[in-house]
């Protein structure tokens, strides 16, 4: 029931996230939606579950690292501490440095993906979970689960795989 409960509260910010972008709500985005919680559901660790569900919807904030705001790097620096006990550099583009790069198709749960929207540089990062989906936090709509299959995530693809 409480799992039920979970995947409902996801399904549920998946759908309204907005940002200051307003959206309608489409198959298409319930089909995402179902397939985000789908991925979810299929974590392997529990402890990882929970940690993303705690987070989930927490707004995005330049710098920020607790419930009042956070940024992708700190997203990843707590979670990749708290779930696997691995300390990162705070920001993405030093956390980048500490990744063994994979193809994105060997890719396993808690292995970081590293994005590019700025130029040439890392700007931002996330946590791959399964299925091409990950978490990250979202300058628009705070921490969510999105596919990496997703065009804009294609083109801004830098590099991605597990701390060295």
């Amino acid at each position: 029931m409480k799992r039920n409960l979970g995947l409902l509260v996801i399904l549920m910010v998946f759908l309204t996230a907005c940002g200051s972008r307003r959206h309608t709500v489409t198959n298409s985005n319930a089909a995402n939606a179902a397939a985000a919680a789908n991925a979810m559901s299929n974590l392997k660790n529990r402890s990882l579950y929970r940690f993303i569900t705690d987070w989930t919807g927490v707004r995005y904030r330049l710098g920020g690292l607790d419930k009042n705001g956070i940024d992708c790097s700190g997203f990843a620096f707590l979670l990749e501490k708290e779930i696997y006990g691995i300390q990162l550099p705070r920001r993405s583009r030093d956390q980048a440095q500490t990744v063994k790069n994979k193809n994105l198709g060997q890719l396993k749960e808690g292995d970081l993906i590293f994005f590019s929207f700025g130029g040439n540089e890392v700007d931002h990062v996330g946590v791959y979970l399964n299925d091409d989906y990950f978490v990250h936090a979202s300058t628009t709509r705070g921490v969510v689960v999105d596919n990496i299959s997703l065009p804009a995530y294609q083109k801004a693809f830098v590099k991605a795989g597990p701390v060295k």
